[in-house]
C-alpha cells in the first residue's frame, strides 16, 4: 500500500507532466529518445498524452471491462503536429485525469491491469508513468534527472510488488524461469535511512515471489540513491557508478525483464 495520499499521486501526475514538458524546451521534436528505441520526442508526447486519455477514459466511464489501449500505442507524429500543439495536448490531458480521480475519489471499483481494481491504482500508476517518462525526455535533452525520494520511494515500492503477479513469474513462452533455488533480491535506496520503505528484499525461492522488509544477505544487492534506484529497475539508463549491483547481476536483469511484463505486450 502507498505511504503517499491519493490527492499527492495526482498533483504528482500534474507536476511531472509540467516538467516533462519543461524538458523538451529548445529541444526539437525530432531528438531521439534513446531510452524509447525507434522513438523521438514527438512520439513520446504523444504517448504519455494518450496513456492520461486511456486511464481518464476507465475513471471517467467507471470501466469495469479492458478499455482498449490503441490510443497509447497510436505515437507516430502527424504531419500537424507541432510543439505547442502537443504539449498543450499533454497538459490538457493530465488535468481532466486528474480532475476525474478527484471527482471519483481513491476507492472506486473500475478495471486494472495491475493487482487493485480502484481508481486509486490508476493514480498511483499514472504518477509513476509520468515520472519515468520524464526521465526519457531529461535523457533526450541532455539535462540530469532528479525525483523527489518520496516520490521515487513509492514508485519503488509499487513496481517491486508487480513482480508478485502471475504474470511475472508465471510460466510464459520463451521466458526463462523467473523462480528457483537461491534467487533472492535485495533493493536498498541510499540517503533514505529513517524511511520506512528504504529496502526490500524479494525472494524467488518458492512457488510465488515473496517481498519483505530486510537487510538480510541476498544473491543480488542492488543500491542507490532512489531517484537513480527507480531508473535501473525501470532499465533506463543512470550516470556511470550511480547504482550497484553487488553479487549475480544475470539474476537483476530476469527479475527486471519479468517484473516490467505488462510494458511489453
Amino acid at each position: 500500500m502507498s505511504v503517499l495520499t491519493f490527492d499527492r499521486h495526482r498533483a504528482v501526475i500534474t507536476g511531472q507532466a509540467g516538467r516533462l514538458i519543461a524538458h523538451t524546451d529548445g529541444v526539437p521534436l525530432t531528438a531521439p529518445v534513446a531510452s524509447c528505441p525507434g522513438w523521438t520526442l514527438a512520439h513520446l508526447l504523444r504517448h504519455v498524452t494518450g496513456a492520461f486519455t486511456w486511464a481518464g477514459t476507465v475513471v471517467t466511464t467507471r470501466a469495469t471491462d479492458p478499455v482498449p489501449h490503441d490510443i497509447v500505442d497510436d505515437v507516430e507524429p502527424r504531419p500537424g503536429d507541432d510543439r505547442a500543439t502537443l504539449t498543450a495536448g499533454l497538459t490538457a490531458a493530465a488535468e481532466r485525469l486528474s480532475a476525474a480521480l478527484g471527482e471519483a475519489g481513491p476507492d472506486a471499483a473500475v478495471w486494472s491491469p495491475g493487482p487493485v481494481a480502484t481508481t486509486g491504482f490508476w493514480a498511483r500508476r499514472m504518477a509513476y508513468e509520468t515520472a519515468v517518462h520524464r526521465a526519457d525526455a531529461a535523457l533526450a535533452a541532455g539535462v540530469r534527472y532528479e525525483l523527489d525520494a518520496a516520490v521515487a520511494l513509492d514508485a519503488l515500492d509499487e513496481w517491486t510488488g508487480f513482480a508478485a503477479l502471475p504474470e511475472a513469474y508465471g510460466p510464459r513462452p520463451g521466458a526463462p524461469d523467473l523462480l528457483g533455488p537461491g534467487r533472492t533480491l535485495r533493493f536498498e535506496a541510499t540517503g533514505t535511512a529513517a524511511d520506512p520503505l528504504r529496502e526490500w528484499l524479494i525472494d524467488l525461492t518458492g512457488d510465488a515471489p515473496v517481498r519483505r522488509r530486510t537487510s538480510e544477505p541476498a544473491a543480488v544487492t542492488v543500491r542507490g540513491t532512489p531517484g537513480d534506484l527507480l531508473l535501473a529497475v525501470y532499465r533506463r539508463p543512470v550516470p556511470e557508478g550511480a547504482v550497484e549491483v553487488l553479487g549475480d547481476a544475470g539474476l537483476f536483469d530476469l527479475w527486471r525483464a519479468r517484473a516490467g511484463f505488462w510494458l511489453e505486450e
